[in-house]
């Protein structure tokens, strides 16, 4: 079975020296091209037996992280490699956020480009080593790149937050009600109290949430 790809980019320089990898293997069968996410969709109408699509990032109309998250909700089942030069946080962070199922960056050679759409098909994720190590640094941080005015105005009481903080220390309910002097009862009330105000479903999200938020 040949694996059928599409190329998304609005320089047709860079389409064509991506074909030119793809048509040294014989498993792979370039299908289509796009300029940018909006042509992407129409001919996606068209032509929907596609298994992977590389994606440019930086694209007049619709750009690839737009296009991606269109093209995740109405076709799940094609795998969108993106394939750009620019490997800064951000773009790597809401890339991975629409949906990519791999990043690579547009100097990757045609062997490491084949080895990267086999491996996405089979269920794995295609990266540069150096996007690799930005993202689990992304994981680790992701403070650095949220920007201030993406805070929730969230109001926690100073109990409340009390909780959370012996909560993220990984302490069961119990001890955290010996610590703060409180019934085990009163414990699970604030923490119902912080889920729904932080609006999540578990103390995992909930200390996530709330150091995004810088309330501990």
């Amino acid at each position: 079975m040949k694996i059928k790809i599409a190329i998304v980019d609005d320089n047709s320089f860079l389409i064509n020296t991506v074909k030119e990898k793809l048509s040294f293997f014989q498993n792979l069968k370039f299908k289509f091209s796009a300029i940018n996410g909006a042509d992407l969709l129409e001919k996606l109408d068209a032509n929907q037996k596609i298994d992977l699509i590389l994606m440019d990032i930086e694209m007049p109309v619709l750009n690839g992280i737009e296009a991606t998250e269109i093209v995740k909700q109405k076709y799940p089942q094609i795998k969108i490699i993106m394939l750009t030069v620019f490997d800064n946080d951000e773009n790597i962070f809401n890339a991975i956020k629409a949906g990519a199922d791999g990043y690579l960056l547009k100097e990757i050679n045609a062997k490491d480009l084949h080895d990267g759409i086999v491996d996405t098909l089979n269920g794995g994720a295609a990266m540069n080593p150096s996007i690799a190590l930005k993202t689990l640094k992304l994981l680790r941080n992701p403070l650095d790149i949220e920007n201030e005015s993406d805070k929730d105005d969230i109001k926690l009481t100073q109990r409340e937050i009390e909780v959370l903080e012996q909560l993220s220390k990984g302490l069961s309910y119990n001890l955290i009600a010996e610590n703060l002097i409180l019934s085990t009862g009163t414990v699970r009330k604030h923490i119902e109290n912080i889920y729904k105000k932080l609006q999540v479903h578990n103390k995992l999200e909930a200390v996530q949430k709330a150091k995004k938020n810088k309330l501990i």
